[in-house]
């Protein structure tokens, strides 16, 4: 495929990934930051596909420092980041910390030394470049008590879009907002830094007060006064999107954004998440295909799919990313059956429909931010 034709990004392209972690320390915290850091040294280096760090010091203020880390690949990284054990390990250094940014770089090109060799580069490419369109997208997910569900869709639907102008440089695009069962999908597009944008959007009267009134429908309680307890829900609620494509050319009139829930058998939401990013990477390449853009977003045992099609009812099988009987049959062995009332092998024809009506998530609202 041209690569000029469409945009890309993923966590499956087998690069090497550079984690940047820039740090702001709070006064006379220096030592405690140090400790912490080793205490977490020490633990990353037996995780599978962590090849090293480095840790250093600005020279203009000592109180701002960098972490690098690098990975064999995006995969392992994602599922450390997102365990339990991650947040434990990190929670000393937080408490170090004034202010704490996070970026993650696929190695393109590396020289100036000698690299391990890798299947399919040359040149010291390490990833395809691909052609992006300026957008992060992230995802948040929590679950909510039992019972709540249309009270919780109440509060949601009633969201009011902040300001889209975060500062000079970010700008929040749209917010999309999903349930199913008691579970909660809020999907963001942001130009810009996420971060910056996420800080923004918290401090909006308008969200903090939906946020307040969804606190006592929670499985999982929190206090956003705390930044401790804010940061360990926002921490466990973030579905990182880990692939996501487009089809180039104007956007077809009527489209619709829906949401596809695909719980995972325990331990495949990565397998899951990775066959369902590369159907969607092929079917990327056919202009008839009823999908014209699908983000995949992953987290532990949880994969939801974003699309923007006109009707996934009229494809069901291409909507649902399972074109293809062996795929449907890989997507069958990775799907928790049980858990969408879908049990027994997937077949193309029989099934599909069926599936999509119970994976489809119910949309509760899709907005795009006020202009500023």
């Amino acid at each position: 495929m041209n690569t000029s034709t469409y945009t890309s990004q993923s966590a499956f392209d087998g690069s090497r990934l550079r984690v940047i972690l820039l740090v702001d320390l709070h006064e006379g915290a220096q030592q405690r930051f140090l400790d912490a850091y080793e205490h977490m040294r020490s633990r990353v280096a037996s995780i599978p596909g962590h090849l090293g760090d480095q840790l250093c010091q600005s020279v203009e203020n000592p109180s701002q420092w960098l972490i690098t880390s690098e990975w064999a690949t995006a995969p392992p990284y994602l599922a450390w980041v997102n365990s339990e054990e991650h947040l434990e390990t990190v929670r000393p250094m937080q408490d170090c910390v004034r202010d704490l940014r996070s970026m993650r770089y696929s190695i393109v090109r590396d020289t100036g030394r000698a690299l391990p060799s890798t299947a399919g580069t040359a040149d010291g490419v390490q990833a395809p470049v691909r052609v992006g369109d300026g957008v992060t997208r992230h995802a948040l997910t929590f679950t909510v008590k039992p019972g709540s569900e249309s009270k919780v869709a109440e509060i949601l639907a009633g969201y009011a879009p902040p300001e889209a102008r975060a500062d000079d440089s970010t700008r929040l695009r749209r917010t999309t907002l999903f349930m199913h069962g008691n579970r909660v999908v809020r999907t963001v597009e942001v130009e810009g830094d996420l971060q910056t944008a996420l800080r923004h959007v918290s401090r909006q009267p308008e969200v903090r007060a939906v946020e307040e009134a969804l606190n006592p429908h929670l499985e999982q309680s929190r206090d956003l006064t705390d930044p401790a307890s804010a940061r360990t829900f926002f921490v466990r609620a973030a579905m990182p999107a880990v692939h996501h494509v487009a089809r180039g050319g104007p956007e077809p009139a009527g489209l619709r954004r829906h949401a596809l829930y695909y719980p995972a058998r325990e331990g495949c939401g990565m397998a899951l998440a990775r066959l369902l990013a590369q159907q969607d990477e092929t079917a990327a390449a056919d202009p008839a295909g009823p999908v014209y853009r699908s983000t995949v977003f992953h987290r532990d045992d949880l994969v939801v799919r974003l699309i923007d099609t006109r009707d996934p009812e009229t494809d069901p099988v291409r909507a649902l990313g399972m074109h293809g009987a062996r795929k449907a049959a890989v997507l069958s062995r990775l799907l928790d059956g049980a858990a969408l009332g879908v049990e027994g092998p997937l077949s193309l024809d029989r099934d599909a429909t069926r599936l999509l009506a119970h994976a489809d998530m119910t949309l509760i609202t899709d907005r795009r931010a006020a202009q500023s």
